[in-house]
C-alpha cells in the first residue's frame, strides 16, 4: 500500500505518455489514408472494452478502450486491428467499395499510409523540441571554471574557480563546446585568452598540456587540454530557425544512438533487457514526473521522456512492416 501511495503518479503519467503518442501515431496513418481515399472503419486508443465512443461523418468510429497499451486505425476490409486483410470481405466488396479499401490501393499508396504513422512520431518529436526551444531555450554549458584541476595548463596560467572565458585568439566562445574544440587543436602554442573575474577583465595567456588519447579505432591522437570542469547549465532561447536546426539535430543525435545500440545489442556488448516493454515505460514515465522539485519541472521532465518515446516508437514501427 505505500508503494501505490508514494508512487501514484506512475500510472497517470504512463497514460499521458502512451495515450498522446499512440494517438499522433495513429493519427499519421489515419490521416494519410484519408489523403488516400481509403475508408476507415475505426480509430481505436487502448484495446478491449470501448469506454467512449462516437460516429464521425466519413463513418469512421473514434473510440477509447479499456486497456492502454497501444491503439490502431482499422481499414474498410481489415480482419482485426492488426490491418490483416478479411479474405472473405474482399471477395464480396463491389466495385465502389474497393476504390476506397486499403488492400486495393496501388503499391505507394499502401507505402505512405505504413510510413505515415513512424513519420508523425518524428515530427511530433521535431515540433515539440523546436516549441521548447523557443520558450525555454536550448541547455547549454557556459564557458565557466567550476573547478581548476591543479597543475594543469588553466591552473599555470592563473585561471581561478568563477572565470568565464570571453575569447580565445580573438575569436568569441559562447558555450564550454566551443572552448573544447579549440583547446583540442591548441597543441602546446600559447593562446591569448580574456576572462572575466567578477566585474574585472582580465589578459593572459594559456598553453594548453598535450595528452594522447586512443579513439574507437584504436588510432591515438594528440590533443589540448586546459583542465577546468564546468558544472553550470544555462538555457538560451532560440528562434524558430535555430529551434528547428536544434530538434533536427536532437532528433538526429537520438536516432543514431538508438541504431548504435541496437547494434550493440546484436554484438553481444549490450544486455537485451534494456529495450522497455510496456512495464519499462511505466516506470521510466513515473520516475520522470518526480524527477523535478516543482509540478512543472516534473511536466517539463515527463515531456522530454515523451520526446524521446515518440522517435523510439517512431524507429520500432520502421521494422518490420505490419500492414
Amino acid at each position: 500500500m505505500n508503494f501505490l501511495t508514494e508512487n501514484w503518479i506512475y500510472i497517470p503519467a504512463f497514460i499521458v505518455v502512451i495515450t498522446v503518442l499512440v494517438f499522433v501515431h495513429e493519427y499519421g496513418h489515419y490521416k494519410v489514408a484519408r489523403l488516400c481515399n481509403v475508408k476507415v472503419d475505426a480509430f481505436a486508443i487502448g484495446f478491449g472494452p470501448e469506454l467512449w465512443g462516437r460516429y464521425d461523418k466519413n463513418g469512421c468510429r473514434w473510440k477509447v478502450c479499456a486497456v492502454p497499451f497501444g491503439g490502431y486505425v482499422k481499414f474498410h476490409g481489415d480482419a482485426g486491428a492488426a490491418s490483416d486483410a478479411a479474405a472473405d470481405e474482399l471477395e464480396n466488396m463491389s466495385e465502389e467499395e474497393k476504390k476506397t479499401s486499403f488492400h486495393h490501393k496501388s503499391l505507394w499508396q499502401r507505402a505512405a499510409v505504413v510510413f505515415a504513422g513512424p513519420a508523425a512520431n518524428f515530427i511530433f518529436a521535431i515540433v515539440a523540441l523546436a516549441i521548447l526551444f523557443m520558450a525555454l531555450g536550448q541547455a547549454q554549458t557556459p564557458p565557466v571554471a567550476n573547478e581548476v584541476q591543479p597543475g594543469s595548463a588553466a591552473a599555470e596560467a592563473g585561471i581561478e574557480p568563477g572565470d568565464r572565458i570571453l575569447t580565445i585568439d580573438g575569436s568569441d566562445v559562447a558555450t564550454f563546446e566551443e572552448l573544447r574544440r579549440i583547446i583540442l587543436v591548441g597543441l602546446d602554442e600559447p593562446l591569448a585568452m580574456i576572462l572575466k573575474r567578477g566585474d574585472k577583465i582580465i589578459r593572459l595567456d594559456v598553453r594548453p598540456h598535450i595528452i594522447e588519447q586512443t579513439d574507437e579505432d584504436g588510432n591515438v591522437q594528440k590533443i589540448g587540454q586546459l583542465g577546468i570542469i564546468s558544472t553550470a547549465r544555462e538555457f538560451v532561447k532560440s528562434g524558430p530557425v535555430d529551434a528547428v536546426k536544434g530538434a533536427l539535430d536532437q532528433v538526429w543525435f537520438i536516432t543514431t544512438a538508438t541504431f548504435k545500440g541496437i547494434g550493440q545489442m546484436f554484438a553481444g556488448e549490450r544486455d537485451v533487457d534494456e529495450l522497455s516493454g510496456p512495464l519499462g515505460i511505466l516506470k521510466m514515465s513515473g520516475d520522470a514526473a518526480k524527477r523535478g522539485d516543482s509540478l512543472g519541472d516534473n511536466a517539463l521532465s515527463l515531456f522530454n521522456f515523451m520526446i524521446f518515446v515518440s522517435i523510439s516508437l517512431g524507429l520500432i514501427n520502421l521494422f518490420p512492416v505490419q500492414r
